[in-house]
């Protein structure tokens, strides 16, 4: 895996991010908000809910951000995997919701592109430099 490669791989990483954070975030508020889509079937039943869903797409918004920054360190692949790794579990474990909120395509599609980001990220870690070059 190149350099040139895995710079690629942290700028897609961030544009998924940053592109499906920002849609749930517009999600997440018309739900919490107006109670109208997908989230708000669920705050509907649970208002208290929209908190958790604002921070987790605010947060990856954020971390969309800083990838985008990214040099291809250890460090920056180790942290978009970990991310991914969170999000997609974090997917996996409250699946129901994807049933629940009538989002199923959703949840395929962004599940299996974490678990893509991970793979990848984790494999690029193993490729990357474990630190930048000092200046001289």
């Amino acid at each position: 895996m190149s350099h040139a490669f895995r710079i690629v791989l942290l700028r897609a990483n961030a544009v998924f991010l940053l592109a499906a954070s920002a849609s749930g975030m517009i999600n997440d508020l018309i739900g919490a908000f107006l109670l109208r889509g997908p989230i708000g079937l669920v705050v509907e039943k649970v208002p208290h809910a929209a908190i958790g869903f604002v921070e987790a797409h605010g947060l990856a918004f954020i971390i969309g951000v800083l990838l985008w920054r990214a040099e291809s360190l250890r460090l920056w692949h180790l942290t978009a995997g970990a991310v991914h790794v969170l999000l997609g579990t974090s997917n996996l474990v409250f699946w129901p919701l994807f049933a629940f909120a009538d989002m199923m395509m959703v949840g395929f599609v962004t599940t299996a592109l974490h678990g893509l980001f991970a793979v990848l990220q984790l494999a690029a870690a193993g490729r990357a430099e474990a630190r930048a070059a000092r200046p001289a």
